[in-house]
């Protein structure tokens, strides 16, 4: 190795320490209309988030459905304009950029949407639907359009041949190949994927978790990854967020969240995973009572609370800041599950 070669790897080590994606106190309220007379109201549906994501490291956000993770998603990529707080990509604030910025910005952030039947346009020839970021770019790669279309088609496991077919003629799994190979047609740094299989048949998702694994290690990318599913984060995430009722109740690395989680919420979501080795028995299972109460009136203090089998009055009047615990992560509890060791045999992992 030369000596010239050092400082250059020296250098690509100390970039990669700085957050590639940082999100500073994040909100984003929906204002409707309903109730007698149609009075206004506000759907408080992300509330006060902040979190960062560095060059090829992989963020999940978890949590039941409604918590907020695809809008917190989607205003990440600027699909949604945030209430308040702050987007910082690559250290330029990007919070409220304009149609122009956000054009170039769409090369290095892009988003994988939920649901592959809907997102992809059915008059539209596969080619057409991942050559499509190039053409609104106006980027015309060597070899052609259509080249740089077919190894994109067959990067992600496709037949560059199926180039002229049509979305209906694909499987759903095939489908969601189609929404990742258009992701990466611009060479992005990071993306949004939102739910990318939880609309897909259980073998079907552990190949498209593989492939973006792959992919991720072949293209050095970063990912934010929304799912509800347990076992699929902790197969691909380093670093782990909990949401709840449009809050952030814990941040950690994977093994903190799953093998020492702070929060109550973080636990009960935990003892909700099926184990296999336990078919048939409910012993550790924690059971919330009540539903999750509704955005536009959330509880004062901890929103957790209502639903919490720890809450004290401080809970009902004091908003617990996302702190560190002992257990290594961040957690938003005035009464954490301090150092309480969950075994990786209760939270066994289900994608190969």
């Amino acid at each position: 190795m030369s000596t010239a070669a050092v400082p250059q790897q020296a250098r690509g080590r100390a970039d990669r320490t700085e957050p590639l994606l940082k999100v500073e106190n994040l909100t984003k309220h929906f204002p409707v209309r309903g109730g007698f007379a149609g009075a206004k109201q506000i759907v408080q549906a992300v509330d006060d988030i902040s979190f960062e994501v560095r060059p090829g490291e992989t963020l999940g956000l978890v949590g039941e459905s409604g918590c907020g993770k695809t809008t917190t998603g989607r205003m990440l990529v600027r699909l949604l304009e945030p209430t308040s707080g702050k987007i910082t990509f690559e250290g330029e604030d990007i919070t409220h950029a304009g149609r122009g910025r956000l054009q170039k910005l769409r090369q290095d952030m892009q988003i994988i949407f939920q649901d592959p039947y809907s997102s992809l346009n059915p008059r539209h020839t596969v080619g057409k639907i991942v050559a499509m970021p190039l053409r609104v770019n106006g980027i015309n790669p060597p070899g052609g359009v259509k080249n740089r279309v077919q190894e994109l088609l067959e990067l992600v496991g496709l037949n560059p041949e199926h180039y002229n077919r049509f979305p209906h003629e694909f499987s759903g799994g095939q489908r969601q190949r189609i929404g990742i190979a258009r992701a990466l047609a611009l060479k992005p740094k990071i993306i949004v994927a939102d739910e990318p299989v939880s609309a897909l048949d259980v073998s079907i998702q552990a190949q498209v978790i593989n492939l973006l694994r792959d992919l991720q290690r072949e293209m050095d990318l970063a990912f934010v990854f929304i799912a509800h599913d347990l076992s699929v984060v902790r197969h691909f995430c380093q670093r782990v967020g909990v949401m709840y009722l449009g809050k952030l109740v814990e941040l950690g690395t994977r093994e903190q969240i799953y093998q020492r989680p702070a929060h109550p919420y973080t636990k009960a979501l935990l003892s909700a995973v099926p184990d296999p080795a336990k078919i048939g028995e409910s012993a550790g299972r924690i059971r919330l009572v009540g539903d999750v109460p509704t955005p536009i009136n959330p509880p004062s203090g901890c929103r957790f609370r209502t639903r919490c089998w720890k809450a004290q009055d401080i809970c009902a009047t004091e908003v617990p800041p996302l702190t560190a615990k002992s257990s290594g992560s961040e957690a938003a509890c005035h009464f954490p599950e301090e150092g309480i060791l969950i075994e990786p045999e209760a939270t066994a992992e289900t994608v190969s």
